[in-house]
C-alpha cells in the first residue's frame, strides 16, 4: 500500500508498472525502471478509478486526456516507489513515528553503546 507521506516534489521515484490501464487506449508515457523526479503530488478524483494518490512528473505533460477531459491527469502513486539511497535506513525509519522515511546518507552515524563486560 502507498501512502502520501512517501512522496515529496522534488523527490526521485522508480516506476514499477508500466502497464497502462484498461479504460485508456492511448499509449504509455512511462518505461518501467526509468527513473522520474516528483513535480505535484496529492489526491486526485477519477470517474472511473475513484480517488487515489497522484504523482505528476518532471519532463511528462499529459495534456487534455481525450476520453476523460482530465488536465495533465496525474500517474496513480502505487505506480512508483520511492529511490531511496539507503534501504536499511528506510525500513529503519518506519519504526520511529515522526522520523524522515528515507534518512540521509550524509546522516551521522550513531554509537552503538558499548557491551559490558561479564565477570564470571
Amino acid at each position: 500500500m502507498t501512502y502520501a507521506h512517501q512522496f515529496y516534489v522534488g523527490q526521485e521515484v522508480v516506476c514499477i508498472d508500466a502497464k497502462q490501464p484498461a479504460n485508456t487506449t492511448l499509449p504509455s508515457e512511462l518505461t518501467e525502471g526509468q527513473i522520474y523526479k516528483v513535480r505535484w503530488v496529492g489526491p486526485f478524483v477519477h470517474y472511473l478509478d475513484g480517488e487515489y494518490i497522484g504523482l505528476r512528473l518532471d519532463g511528462i505533460n499529459r495534456g487534455v486526456c481525450p476520453t476523460w477531459g482530465y488536465v495533465d491527469q496525474p500517474f496513480r502513486a502505487t505506480r512508483f516507489r520511492p529511490l531511496v539511497a539507503d534501504r536499511l535506513g528506510s525500513l529503519r525509519a518506519l519504526l520511529v513515528p515522526g522520523q524522515p522515511l528515507a534518512p540521509s546518507v550524509e546522516e551521522p552515524r550513531r554509537k552503538a553503546p558499548a557491551k559490558e563486560e561479564e565477570k564470571v
